[in-house]
């Protein structure tokens, strides 16, 4: 098919044990799932009303890349998370399908102009433009599951200049992984190649130009970048 402007590459991920990669569709991101979060951000968690949001499928940097300080905010916050990667979707998942649409599972870093995202809560306006900014969705490389999976007992860490910031085990979150792709299904068509970010802990705080993170999923997946 020709088109009118030249088409631009999809965005991938690389794969553990492949010289394949993984085309990303879609991002999804899960709001408030570690409660010492939501508490620290002086929000309330709704069990019945998981929040939701996107990012571009091009805001995706790739483990050990340089990652952009963006522009229009002073504010750069991190968010360590496990993400997950899906093989196959559907509308209105059950449990044991949702489980079984996984690919694999990675980590990866919801980046956030807090300042501006604080903003548009005073307001009460959309907050997309901190969340869904260009180099956003740093991400390590994926591994599938037939390589290893998590457990509750799977560690969840981000270091900051060899400075420990976040730390949890997946015991914490509030919504399981089969959970939120249910929950996803019911508001989407999933499809091969979403992406899913699956909430932060605790610890959130500014980041600086030079910067270095390193950011685990303990036995599953690590990532590194620097700010620049």
């Amino acid at each position: 098919m020709a088109h009118v402007i030249p088409a631009p590459e999809p965005a991938s991920i690389p794969v553990l044990g492949s010289d394949r990669r993984f085309p990303v569709r879609r991002i999804f991101c899960i709001g408030r799932n570690y409660a010492d979060h939501a508490k620290e951000m002086g929000a309330s968690v709704d069990r019945k009303q998981p929040v939701f949001f996107t990012k571009p499928a091009d805001a995706i940097v790739t483990d050990g890349a340089n990652t952009p300080y963006p522009p229009a905010t002073e504010d750069l916050h991190h968010e360590v998370e496990m993400i997950v990667a899906l093989a196959r979707g559907g509308r209105d998942l059950d449990p044991d399908a949702a489980q079984a649409a996984i690919f694999g599972y990675g980590v990866g870093l919801d980046l956030t102009r807090r300042d501006l995202q604080a903003r548009a809560k005073e307001k009460g306006l959309p907050w997309d433009v901190a969340k869904a900014f260009d180099h956003s969705a740093p991400v390590s490389t994926l591994r599938p599951i037939a390589q290893g999976v998590p457990d509750a007992d799977t560690v969840l860490r981000l270091q900051v200049n060899g400075e420990t910031r976040q730390e949890t085990t997946l015991a914490s979150m509030i919504w399981s992984t089969p959970e939120i792709i249910v929950e996803l299904s019911r508001l989407f068509e999933l499809k091969a190649g979403d992406l899913i970010f699956t909430g932060t802990p605790a610890g959130v705080a500014a980041l600086h130009r030079s910067d270095c993170l390193h950011a685990e999923l303990t036995g599953i997946a690590e990532l590194d970048t620097r700010i620049v």
